[in-house]
C-alpha cells in the first residue's frame, strides 16, 4: 500500500505504474481515491470545525447558569446536542470514507524500482548472470521421480489415500537428505548473521491482508473453517506479522532473522498440480529468511539476500541463474524481485528454486510496523527471501548429483548430516 499523500501528489506516477504492469483495469481506482480523499478531508475539516463550536458554546452554559440565566443555558444545550448529533453523522461519514479509501488503496500496486524490467508475464523475465557450468553428462538424467523410487523413497499412492493428490511420503535416506538440506541451510544462515526461529503455523486474516495482495490469499492460502486462521504458505507471513502494531527501535535495525517452517499452497491457476513428481506440490518445507531495515538499506540487503541462496546452492553443486522478474510478473506489494532458478540437467534448462523481494514500507503500512527516532516514526522496510525450499531444491540435489550407475552422490557441505554417509545407492 502506497503513501496516499504520494498518490494526491503524484497521480500520473502511478497510474504509469499500474500501465507498466499490464493493470489498466486498476487505473480508475487513483481517481476514486483522489476524489475520496477530497471528500475525506473535507468531512474531517467539518468535524473540527463542529468541535470546536461545541466546546464554545459548552463553556458558556456554566456562567450562565452561575448568572440565573437558565433559559439561555438550556437553548445552548439544545444547540449542543445538535452539534452533538452532527458529529455522529460527520464521524461515520468519515469512517466510510476511511473504508472506500483503503479498500481502493490496497488494489493499487506499490510502486517499482526504476530497474525493474517491463514486460507482461514470466516469459518476459530477464537473465542478470550465471553462476556454476550447466552441465549435461553423456548420460541420461531420469526424472526425478523415478530416481527416487530407485532408492525406495517417494510414495505418493499411499498419500493419496492419506491426503489426496498433491501430497506425498519421502522414505529413507532420501527423507534423510531432505533433512539435511534444511539443517545445511538453517545452520549456513545462522553462521551469516541471522537469527534463528520457527514461527507459528497459522496467522489471522488481518496478518494475511498486511503481507500479501488479496488476488495472491485466494490462490494459496488454506482457510481454518470457522477459524480466523490460515495454513502460511510461507513462514514470511507470519515472521513480519510478529511485529504488527510495533514501534521498533532505530538502534536494533537491522532485523535479520532466518525461519523454518512447512508451508500449504492451494497452487490454485495455470500451472496446477504435477501428478507424479514433487515439483509442485499441496505441502513443502523451507528455511526463509527476512529483513527489517532503514529505509535507505533495502536495496543493499536485497543484493545480499539474493546472493547468499546463490551460494547455498553452489555449495550443493547445482548450477544457479539469477533472474529480474518483470513488472508484469511483479506482485502488487513488491518493488523488485529476482528468482534464482537451478539447472536441471535432464530438462536442460533452468527452474526456479528462490525468489527474492523487497517490498519497501508496503508491508509496514498495512501492519502498522513503525521505527520510534528522535526525529519522529516512519514506516520500515522489509524484505525476504527463499534461503532453501524443498522438495524442488532436492530435486535439483539429486539430478545434479546424480551418476551414471543410479547412485547420487551426497554433497561435501551435506555429508556431516547424513553420518558421513557419500553416496546414496539405489535399492532397485
Amino acid at each position: 500500500m502506497i503513501d496516499i499523500k504520494f498518490l494526491r501528489e503524484n497521480p500520473e506516477i502511478v497510474k504509469t505504474n499500474i500501465k507498466n504492469k499490464f493493470q489498466d483495469h486498476k487505473l480508475p481506482l487513483v481517481d476514486e481515491v483522489i476524489e475520496l480523499d477530497k471528500k475525506s478531508r473535507e468531512a474531517t475539516l467539518n468535524g473540527d470545525n463542529l468541535r470546536s463550536q461545541r466546546n464554545s458554546l459548552s463553556s458558556q452554559i456554566g456562567s450562565l447558569m452561575r448568572e440565573g440565566k437558565k433559559d439561555e443555558a438550556e437553548e445552548i444545550k439544545k444547540k449542543v446536542q445538535e452539534i452533538n448529533s452532527e458529529l455522529e453523522d460527520n464521524e461515520k461519514l468519515e469512517e466510510k470514507y476511511a473504508e472506500e479509501i483503503k479498500s481502493r488503496m490496497m488494489k493499487i500496486p506499490n510502486i517499482m524500482d526504476s530497474s525493474v524490467p517491463i514486460g507482461k508475464d514470466d516469459s518476459e523475465n530477464v537473465e542478470v548472470q550465471r553462476f556454476g557450468e550447466p552441465i549435461i553428462p553423456d548420460y541420461e538424467i531420469p526424472h526425478h521421480a523415478d530416481i527416487i523410487d530407485r532408492f525406495g523413497g517417494l510414495d505418493k499412492e499411499s498419500a493419496g489415500r492419506t491426503s489426496g493428490v498433491g501430497f506425498y511420503y519421502l522414505i529413507g535416506d532420501v527423507a534423510r537428505l531432505h533433512e539435511a538440506m534444511l539443517a545445511y541451510a538453517r545452520d549456513y544462515m545462522i553462521s551469516n548473521g541471522f537469527t534463528y526461529a520457527i514461527p507459528p503455523f497459522m496467522i489471522h486474516g488481518d496478518i494475511v491482508n498486511g503481507v500479501m495482495s488479496f488476488e495472491e490469499m485466494d490462490a494459496m492460502m488454506y482457510k481454518i473453517e470457522n477459524e480466523d486462521l490460515y495454513l502460511i504458505g510461507t513462514s514470511e507471513h507470519s515472521m513480519i506479522g510478529r511485529f504488527k502494531g510495533q514501534l521498533v527501535k532505530k538502534e536494533s535495525l537491522p532485523i535479520k532473522m532466518t525461519s523454518y517452517s512447512p508451508c500449504f499452497r492451494k497452487e490454485i491457476g495455470s500451472h496446477g498440480l504435477e501428478e507424479r513428481g514433487l515439483y509442485r506440490v499441496h505441502q513443502f518445507e523451507k528455511q526463509e529468511m527476512i529483513v527489517l531495515c532503514e529505509p535507505e538499506d533495502s536495496m543493499k540487503f536485497y543484493n545480499e539476500m539474493w546472493k547468499l541462496s546463490v551460494d547455498l546452492f553452489t555449495n550443493f553443486n547445482v548450477p544457479v541463474r539469477q533472474l529480474d522478474c518483470c513488472s508484469g510478473d511483479l506482485a502488487d506489494l513488491k518493488v523488485k524481485s529476482c528468482d534464482i532458478e537451478a539447472w536441471s540437467p535432464r530438462q536442460k534448462k533452468y527452474f526456479e528454486v528462490c525468489s527474492c523481494s523487497t517490498l519497501g514500507d508496503a508491508q509496514a503500512r498495512r501492519l502498522g510496523i513503525r521505527v520510534k527516532s528522535d526525529k519522529g516514526n516512519y514506516y520500515l522496510h522489509t524484505l525476504n527471501n527463499t534461503v532453501l525450499a524443498t522438495p524442488r531444491g532436492l530435486i535439483a540435489v539429486l539430478e545434479n548429483n546424480y551418476n551414471e550407475d543410479g547412485s547420487v552422490t551426497v554433497p561435501e557441505v551435506l555429508r556431516p548430516y547424513m553420518g558421513g554417509l557419500e553416496k546414496i545407492m539405489p535399492k532397485k
